[in-house]
């Protein structure tokens, strides 16, 4: 069994790893200026952030296209017909939904779909955990009840610096967006795991006090001095990055998995200040083989 997922899953391991697991990743697509990119593909974090900010544009983006995931089926069942198929939230893109028209297309393929309800970070711990699942030899049952507990376990929250992407994404309501930006509001943003949206977790006057926001949150979660895996994300922020992980730091204890930069996709509709944290219980990794 192969895995398929989408680039907005923001799986953290390397590309030897994902290869050595048999993880094959369909790319979004971001068109800035008339132009579109694949990411990971024809154009990298850096470079995006640095177009973005000398275009007077706004960044559009699109989920891979029915025929892409068809390629993808029909060149992996040529080896191997059962493949588990991956993907960001059905919620906050058409990713999941392109996935299974595009596996209608290929007959000889044997593709089951999870739809993660999340994104970034906590969804690519899905993927992870399915993979080396896999690669341990169990079951499909049993790697989709593991898939499933990890996705009820996991829990991500964001705030950035300012509105303007996220208004004009349409991701959050536009008169709001307006008045929170009139008020230079940053606000904490969730993923609501039922329908995978984004879902308005509060708000502060300052940067610093929405990253001491999103610490306090977690608390909802999980009582201070937990033991966690977490992971820090960020749009093109690594600053805030380095903050909010050291802000995390004094209140839980944390195995850490690498910080880096999260999907153009998501930054394109948050902007380059966007950061975030995805968190478990570590415990709820102890299963996973390898």
């Amino acid at each position: 069994m192969q895995i398929v997922t989408d680039s907005g899953t923001d799986l953290w391991l390397s590309k030897e790893q994902a290869a050595d697991l048999n993880i094959h990743t369909v790319p979004l697509v971001v068109t800035l200026d008339g132009e579109s990119y694949q990411e990971g593909i024809d154009i990298e974090p850096g470079d995006f952030y640095r177009l973005l900010e000398a275009s007077k544009g706004l960044p559009v983006t699109s989920q891979p296209s029915a025929g892409s995931f068809a390629e993808t089926y029909r060149q992996l069942a040529a080896t191997d017909p059962e493949i588990l198929s991956i993907h960001m939230t059905s919620g906050l893109s058409g990713t999941y939904h392109s996935s299974i028209a595009g596996a209608a297309m290929v007959p000889e393929a044997h593709v089951t779909h999870v739809d993660t309800k999340t994104l970034s970070a906590a969804a690519g711990w899905q993927v992870e955990a399915a993979a080396k699942a896999i690669k341990a030899g169990w079951g499909l049952e049993q790697i989709l009840a593991l898939v499933q507990r990890v996705g009820k376990a996991s829990n991500c929250m964001y705030t950035l610096n300012e509105l303007r992407y996220l208004i004009h994404g349409g991701r959050i309501s536009h008169m709001k967006g307006l008045i929170a930006s009139f008020l230079n509001l940053k606000p904490l943003i969730g993923v609501e795991t039922v329908n995978g949206t984004y879902i308005q977790l509060g708000q502060a006057r300052t940067f610093r006090h929405a990253l001491e926001g999103l610490v306090r949150k977690i608390g909802t979660h999980h009582a201070p001095g937990s033991t966690l895996r977490a992971q820090v994300l960020h749009s093109f922020n690594p600053e805030a990055g380095i903050m909010l992980r050291e802000l995390v730091d004094q209140v839980y204890k944390c195995t850490w998995l690498p910080m880096g930069p999260m999907s153009l996709v998501l930054g394109a509709h948050t902007g380059p200040s966007m950061v975030g944290v995805a968190f478990a219980p570590l415990e709820t990794f102890a299963e996973l083989p390898g």
